[in-house]
């Protein structure tokens, strides 16, 4: 199923045991489990208001400030903005210089 079609209703982040931050996407709240199995730390899954595609997730999790000034976690949400643009007729996108810009004003704070 292409990503432009596929939807999620649980989204998060975690880090892998090679210590790789990437956000995650599922279906089900129990992928948690699945996760701390495979020896991921720093897991923060969270259910979504209603279904979303990755493009509409990359700007609700900035909306909603899920990275708290993370870097690793805001790079992670820039990846996900930058490798599922939003189809054109969508106005809910995520441009990649609206997410660059909101990581330059992280470091100026920081």
């Amino acid at each position: 199923m292409s990503n432009l079609t596929k939807k999620f209703s649980v989204t998060g982040v975690s880090t892998s045991p090679a210590g790789k931050t990437k956000i995650r996407f599922a279906n089900d709240s129990m992928r948690v489990k699945i996760l701390a199995k495979n020896g991921h730390e720093g897991i923060n899954l969270v259910n979504l208001p209603k279904e979303m595609y990755k493009h509409e997730i990359a700007a609700y999790l900035l909306e909603t400030d899920f990275a708290k000034g993370n870097q690793a976690t805001l790079d992670a949400i820039a990846y996900i903005a930058k490798k599922n643009p939003a189809p054109e007729q969508d106005s809910t996108s995520v441009e990649v210089d609206t997410v660059e810009s909101i990581l330059a004003e992280d470091e100026v704070t920081a």
